[in-house]
């Protein structure tokens, strides 16, 4: 009998880990019947892009979940959410949880913190220190589950044999999951950031099944948030392999061409990164001044790639600095600005529409730099140095009410302390570090690369270009039982 599944991809990264990767194409050649639940929006242009046998699009009716979500006991839904956002056990490593919950504090008046706030408290210590309590919180919000379903028709429809999501009901993909959980379907997780497994934590719905990157990922997801270690597949990041099989890389005089780049000059990258905590700009102001100056050991020039955010128009701080940004661009002659290309929809700026893109500047760059993003592993994968930078923004951005956090302050998160555990490139905490630490990298690339070699195997496990198939093996595994 023929299999068939859901699987949602209600985010950019979810698009690149599915549909351009060999997990999708794996299934469809075992007899599996997919339909991908996307944005609503940009579904037929995703359909026409992607288009095969087997394979089908349907709207993950995200507007309508989003109204059930603010119509419904908004207030107490609003703080399931919150509550499973940090209420992850003490086993792993808190930081960006921790960092959430002061978040929160200062987004919000007196009688929030007084009302909810400081009662939620004692919750979160409930949940951090007893597995009973995280596990009761899932169960709670299971009552939060549109009646009649936002998804009966798909379901009675398509009947499903499994439902699979790119988090386990982080996003509004949990009233999918908790559709299926309700009618006794399979579901599972793929975890598709690097960050997601200990940033996030207590599942939005009962969750049977996960595939993660890592032993480090799953170790979070068991000790974090009580996953069944038995029920948790480490088969790497499947959006990656096109990064090992380069099929991405453009030439590099064809990407030099396309952004007015010298070939003569060194290629300094900075991809912007954690905007919503802290200003990017002094880091890009401070590479601008150092690549237009004598500073650095050899003729270098700059590229910048703007961070989605940086496209929303509310708060308006993001676009601000994004035109501030443009402004260096005019004023110094060897700085370029790339921005991320948009599909449009809820998917914004983080469609994967220019992977090519990404890796022909990781691939071609001298040096990458950063503040403590994924592409620190996505340049490891490349081989390329890479560099963290944290120059503040004295206040951050506490002068427009806008919680801020300190960039030297979140270096104990637990991804970037694993990078700088791992020694696989540089912090840069000023402009003299950042001139000193670039100028080390433009004499000797090599400098550091068995460390970067040494961190991608630990992060992603797999660097044959078969996570994808991997991945979907484990899903046509769990399918058959």
């Amino acid at each position: 009998m023929t299999k068939r599944i859901f699987i949602s991809a209600d985010h950019g990264m979810a698009i690149i880990y599915f549909l351009q990767s060999d997990v999708v194409q794996t299934l469809l050649a075992a007899g599996v019947q997919i339909v991908v639940l996307t944005d609503d929006d940009t579904k037929d242009k995703i359909a026409a892009r992607f288009a095969r046998p087997g394979l089908s699009f349907e709207g993950l009716r995200l507007k309508q979940a989003n109204d059930y979500a603010k119509k419904v006991s908004p207030r107490l839904q609003s703080l399931l959410i919150y509550l499973r956002r940090v209420g992850g056990s003490r086993r792993i490593n808190t930081e960006a949880m921790d960092s959430h919950i002061w978040e929160v504090w200062a987004e919000n008046g007196w009688k929030f913190r007084l009302g909810i706030w400081i009662p939620s408290a004692l919750m979160i210590l409930l949940l951090r220190n007893f597995s009973f309590a995280r596990k009761l919180l899932v169960r709670m919000q299971n009552r939060f589950t549109p009646t009649p379903g936002l998804y009966t028709d798909l379901f009675d429809k398509y009947q499903p044999d499994m439902v699979i999501a790119s988090t386990p009901g982080w996003r509004m993909d949990r009233y999918l999951l908790r559709e299926s959980a309700r009618r006794g379907i399979p579901n599972m997780t793929v975890i598709v950031g690097w960050d997601n497994s200990s940033s996030y934590n207590i599942s939005g719905a009962d969750v049977q099944w996960a595939t993660c990157w890592s032993e480090l990922q799953k170790e979070e997801l068991v000790k974090g948030s009580d996953w069944n270690p038995e029920h948790v597949n480490i088969g790497g990041i499947p959006s990656y392999d096109g990064y090992f099989r380069k099929q991405w890389l453009m030439p590099r005089d064809e990407y030099f061409k396309l952004h007015g780049l010298d070939p003569n000059r060194k290629l300094i990258s900075y991809a912007s990164s954690f905007v919503h905590f802290a200003p990017n700009f002094p880091n890009i102001e401070a590479l601008a001044k150092l690549v237009s100056s004598d500073s650095l050991a050899e003729p270098s020039q700059l590229l910048i790639r703007l961070h989605p955010s940086h496209f929303q128009d509310k708060p308006k701080i993001f676009a601000d600095e994004r035109a501030q940004v443009f402004e260096l661009e005019k004023k110094y002659r060897h700085v370029h600005v790339v921005q991320p290309v948009a599909l449009g929809g809820s998917l914004g700026y983080y469609g994967g529409e220019d992977m090519d893109e990404k890796s022909s500047m990781m691939a071609y760059s001298d040096v990458v730099v950063t503040v403590y993003s994924t592409m620190l592993v996505e340049t490891a994968v490349h081989d390329t140095p890479m560099i963290a930078a944290t120059i503040d923004t004295p206040g951050g951005w506490n002068q427009v009410r806008k919680f801020s956090l300190s960039l030297k302050d979140i270096g104990n998160w637990p991804t970037h302390k694993r990078f700088r555990d791992a020694k696989a490139g540089r912090v840069a905490m000023n402009e003299t570090e950042l001139r000193d630490t670039l100028n080390m990298y433009l004499k000797d690339k090599s400098v550091d690369s068995a460390q970067r070699r040494k961190f991608i195997e630990d992060e992603i496990t797999f660097t044959d270009a078969g996570a994808g198939r991997r991945t979907a093996e484990f899903i046509l595994k769990v399918l058959g039982s």
